[in-house]
């Protein structure tokens, strides 16, 4: 048997009523807990709806997922997680009790004989300059350490509040916007031309499960799209990486590669 990995985001644990997705996610961790070849997990951002650390305290909640995060990294399943825009506050909590590996901005990675660029997806791409700016502010150390002098209570309740604003300005399904206007995907096709030789550029954030190729020597845009409507989680196996859904109601089980009809120039 040939050694297995996994990748998943944006699941946003702690959002209002989600308690049925985490049970979920719990299911799916259980599933990877249960196979011996898993050999890594990359947890590709927004993984918590809103996580700060403070010096002496974290969020609490998400005993469960926790618990079967601890179990995989005691079995010797290597952890990877990435900040993204919500949980962009992770600093080495999960280190230092997982032993996982904190990635803030995408790294290139070979992976079963494949090379891959891995990010969250926030700030990428041309546009958007306002959250650009927060970000800086929010990856600010000193920022940060002001942050750190709110009382918990107050600190969380004030992130959360932006964090369910920043959420319901994209509510609802997410619809692919064209090969022009995708700004992860102009992202791509920027990066191919210093990034030659990777294969595989994946991403979180937008919400939109895609397996779509780039161009005609076979490289893929992966996005894990999330965990709101029908949970999705991606998987390599012996070089090969297919998008996958988790307990579909129609029992599907691999979203189909597609092709894009036309490429940004």
């Amino acid at each position: 048997m040939s050694a297995r990995i996994y990748f998943a985001s944006d699941i946003h644990l702690g959002v209002a009523n989600s308690a049925k997705r985490e049970r979920q996610f719990v299911r799916w961790l259980q599933t990877i807990l249960a196979d011996k070849e898993a050999e890594a997990l990359y947890l590709v951002g927004d993984i918590f709806d809103f996580w700060f650390e403070y010096k002496t305290v974290v969020p609490k909640g998400f005993l469960r997922s926790l618990g079967l995060l601890a179990q995989l990294a005691d079995r010797g399943v290597d952890l990877h997680f990435f900040t993204g825009n919500h949980d962009v506050w992770m600093f080495d909590y999960f280190e230092e009790e997982l032993g996982a590996k904190i990635h803030r901005d995408p790294i290139q990675v070979c992976l079963q004989g494949q090379n891959f660029l891995i990010g969250h997806g926030d700030g990428l791409g041309p546009g958007d300059h306002g959250y650009k700016f927060i970000k800086k502010i929010f990856r600010n150390s000193f920022c940060q350490w002001l942050f750190r002098w709110l009382h918990p209570d107050v600190g969380a309740a004030l992130a959360q509040f932006f964090s369910h604003s920043s959420r319901a300005a994209q509510d609802g399904p997410q619809n692919f916007l064209g090969t022009e206007k995708e700004w992860l995907i102009l992202y791509c096709q920027r990066k191919k031309e210093s990034c030659p030789a990777v294969d595989f550029f994946m991403f979180g954030h937008r919400h939109l499960a895609q397996d779509l190729r780039l161009d005609e020597s076979g490289r893929r845009y992966i996005n894990l799209g999330d965990w709101f409507s029908q949970p999705t989680f991606a998987r390599l196996q012996d070089g090969k990486l297919r998008l996958h859904y988790f307990e579909h109601p129609e029992g599907l089980d691999i979203l189909a590669e597609q092709n894009l009809a036309e490429l940004p120039t």
